[in-house]
């Protein structure tokens, strides 16, 4: 199983190496924005990318250079300062900024190797299960487990909320056994979705009895699941013969009207080239955001192209499983019935149709049978953590 990276030493070593990736990102920025304000040809059009030159470009050159030193340094000091650190336990709040970052820089973290870079892996508590651990979990079940998958910057402990856990209740209430996952939701949808698959394969290749999965995915947990679906028939793999139920609750099944938002944003900033230096800050935000834009699953949605690039819906359509019977949870912040405030906002974070699968395009529209859908109302996103409405919604769907 990976590392766990739950050291103190590991943590200051990846908030190191990414502080001196921003300074020198930062230092790329200010330099391109002094080149295009003394050099300016015109008001708009596309910026001069090329280095400064003369003693401005030595300064900049000079920052670099002492930036990449200073970096090799904190690395080689850190090394020898973990022998005297010991193990640091998980705690929620350091879980919680470690998602966080890893949902909004998580595919960097990966390209540097950066050691806060979070592994996909099963988790009991917020401590990984090894092959032991898991096949001991399995085995101590009466077959039905129940997969909990989480969403973005969020991780596994946060599926308790308020004092309750769906993957908890279900175990104490329908006897499913739950098991958590955690994973680096900055990478692309689809690359998570290949991971979950040979994960999920794990679980059957180690069970030595008739089991049934049904999963639970929050928000893009459930592009993950859908994904993984795919790639999981594509690839031959078992575990989806094992699949029974998947559950969604406040999946962008057609993109979040944030990111759509922030591709806005750097469309207008790229437009001068007074401001453009600084649509860099707003990009940088993960593959795994933006693939939120329009609810991106397979490689073939942003394979070959530029993800900031502000253009239509690229999606290659890509239908509910087959043999799995499918459920969607959406929610509203409405307390009644309002369709434009459905329409634009939803739960805060999701629209009621992203949620709902609905589109106007027949191939993109997932087709929930109506028996399988429900709408909750004065709810925000992460309400379908821990409503009692949203429990008993899928616990009486779990029960059938």
């Amino acid at each position: 199983m990976p590392r766990n990276p739950n050291n103190l030493s590991t943590d200051l070593r990846g908030a190191g190496r990414l502080t001196i990736d921003a300074i020198t990102g930062i230092t790329h920025m200010v330099e391109s924005l002094h080149r295009t304000i003394t050099r300016l040809s015109g008001r708009l059009g596309t910026p001069n990318q090329d280095r400064t030159k003369g003693i401005t470009g030595m300064v900049y050159r000079n920052i670099r250079s002492v930036t990449e030193v200073v970096g090799d340094g904190i690395d080689v000091l850190l090394d020898r300062l973990s022998l005297k650190l010991g193990e640091k336990d998980s705690s929620p709040g350091r879980e919680a900024v470690l998602s966080a970052l890893n949902g909004v820089l998580g595919d960097h973290l990966v390209a540097r190797n950066n050691p806060l870079a979070i592994p996909m892996q099963f988790r009991s508590n917020g401590k990984p299960l090894n092959e032991q651990s898991l096949l001991e979990t399995i085995q101590k079940s009466d077959g039905k487990i129940a997969i909990m998958i989480h969403g973005s910057c969020m991780n596994d402990l946060q599926w308790n909320r308020q004092g309750h856990n769906h993957g908890a209740a279900l175990a104490h209430d329908l006897g499913f056994t739950p098991l958590y996952v955690h994973y680096n939701t900055g990478l692309h949808i689809s690359e998570n979705g290949r991971k979950f698959s040979d994960l999920l394969e794990t679980i059957t290749a180690q069970s030595r009895k008739p089991m049934a999965l049904f999963i639970v995915a929050h928000s893009m947990g459930g592009l993950v699941s859908r994904s993984a679906c795919h790639y999981g028939k594509e690839s031959g793999h078992t575990w989806v013969k094992h699949l029974r139920k998947l559950i969604f609750l406040g999946t962008p099944h057609h993109g979040a009207p944030l990111e759509k938002g922030g591709n806005w944003i750097d469309t207008i900033l790229e437009i001068s080239p007074y401001s453009a230096p600084f649509s860099r800050l707003g990009k940088i935000r993960s593959r795994g955001i933006t693939d939120l834009r329009y609810g991106n699953v397979v490689e073939d949605d942003w394979k070959e192209c530029d993800r900031f690039d502000f253009r239509g819906d690229p999606r290659t359509p890509v239908p509910l499983p087959e043999s799995v019977q499918c459920y969607s949870i959406a929610a509203t912040t409405g307390k009644e019935s309002n369709g434009l405030g459905d329409r634009l906002m939803g739960d805060g974070l999701v629209t009621l149709n992203s949620a709902l699968g609905r589109h106007k395009n027949a191939e993109l529209n997932l087709s929930f049978p109506q028996t399988h859908l429900w709408v909750g109302r004065n709810m925000s996103h992460l309400d379908l953590l821990n409503h009692p409405e949203v429990y008993e919604t899928m616990k009486k769907w779990l029960k059938t």
